[in-house]
């Protein structure tokens, strides 16, 4: 029993989620999760935004298992802050099958990084969502991204799209691969060939260290689930097909912060086949692209 009491708005992951019509391909990475507590063995943070349900790393396999992928990339969640245990742990008992995105403050010592990295960590991550955050970690960011850069490992980032003008210059020039988690947030209910997403794939077309995750349509979609979110589509399959060696997608699971509806990820699954057409893409999109991030080691 977790010595935590979850927010009273919270959402808990779906209890049994659907078994996918889509058979992801042989060695599908699910490369945007995450793990909280169980609280009593890794406590959440302090000074958390949030506090969640458990969501252990058992947990995680089982629903791996389910929805019929081979590994996951798990994301330090913010709700552990830079307290990366929970997350260390679950990459040590994974049998080689999941690595994973830490969050770490400038000060961390060589050898907890080399730790890290031997547990499987290939990236860290960096939130710019300002109604999540107390400051913008630009100083934190550029040290760290020079300290990292040596061992191979990528920065995550994650912001939504109005704030994208301002945040543009300092992002690419950033000296690693950048992940660009979720899209960058766009706004679906404006065009997809306008001028706020214009500026995201330029971000994606002129830097070619730049990553995107093509996922979280829960997050984006305007119609929900009960048109599988279908608003969410087209943006989606823009970036795949425009980027087709430079996308990765995820579950989310377990969906943190979720307010109006807890998403089935057999659902989500689903969606793939609207958003990689192609065999071809597919493969990349769930099984060239993140095997090449974070297994070519």
């Amino acid at each position: 029993m977790s010595q935590f009491t979850k927010d009273p708005d919270w959402l808990d992951w779906h209890p049994a989620p659907r078994k996918p019509s889509f058979v992801v391909p042989d060695g599908a990475v699910d490369a945007h999760c995450h793990v909280f507590g169980p609280g009593d063995q890794f406590p959440f943070a302090p000074q958390r935004k949030y506090t969640p349900c458990d969501a252990s790393k058992d947990q995680l396999w089982s629903l791996r298992d389910h929805l019929g992928f081979s590994r996951n990339v798990i994301v330090q969640a913010t709700c552990h802050g830079a307290d990366n245990r929970a997350l260390v742990d679950a990459l040590n008992s994974s049998n080689d099958t999941a690595r994973g995105v830490a969050t770490i403050t400038q000060d961390i010592s060589d050898e907890d990084l080399t730790e890290l990295h031997n547990a499987g960590v290939r990236g860290v991550r960096f939130n710019f969502v300002k109604r999540l955050v107390d400051a913008l970690p630009f100083d934190s960011l550029e040290t760290i991204a020079h300290r990292i850069k040596d061992l191979g490992w990528h920065i995550v980032i994650y912001f939504e799209a109005q704030d994208l003008p301002e945040l543009y210059d300092f992002f690419t020039s950033l000296p690693t691969t950048v992940v660009v988690d979720h899209m960058g947030r766009p706004d679906v209910s404006k065009p997809v060939d306008g001028e706020d997403f214009g500026l995201f794939l330029k971000l994606l077309s002129e830097n070619e260290n730049f990553w995107s995750k093509v996922s979280c349509p829960e997050r984006l979609s305007l119609i929900g689930p009960s048109q599988d979110y279908s608003d969410v589509i087209p943006f989606a399959r823009k970036v795949v097909e425009s980027f087709p060696d430079r996308v990765l997608w995820g579950t989310d699971w377990p969906h943190p912060n979720m307010k109006g509806h807890m998403p089935d990820d057999g659902q989500l699954v689903d969606i793939i086949p609207h958003i990689a057409v192609t065999e071809e893409l597919q493969h990349k999109l769930l099984v060239a692209n993140p095997m090449r991030l974070y297994w070519s080691d």
